[in-house]
């Protein structure tokens, strides 16, 4: 699969949560970050995702906000 998207983390699953309609995925990327998805419920159906899967974090946004 090739995307123009420059921003993918590697990571592994550590929880999905289904909801009514989205589905929340927590995604390891290393040195205790996290990253967290809300996807719907079809799309995490169609990728067939369990905690323990390798997956790929793709980010994709045209603003990054800072805080501090």
């Amino acid at each position: 699969m090739k995307l123009s998207a420059r921003n993918a983390l590697k990571g592994k699953i550590e929880s999905i949560h289904k909801g009514a309609v989205t589905t929340t995925v927590k995604v390891a990327v290393g040195e205790g970050n996290h990253i967290t998805s809300s996807i719907t419920n079809e799309a995490a159906e169609e990728l067939g995702l369990v905690v323990g899967d390798t997956v790929t974090a793709i980010i994709k946004s045209s603003d990054v906000i800072i805080g501090k």
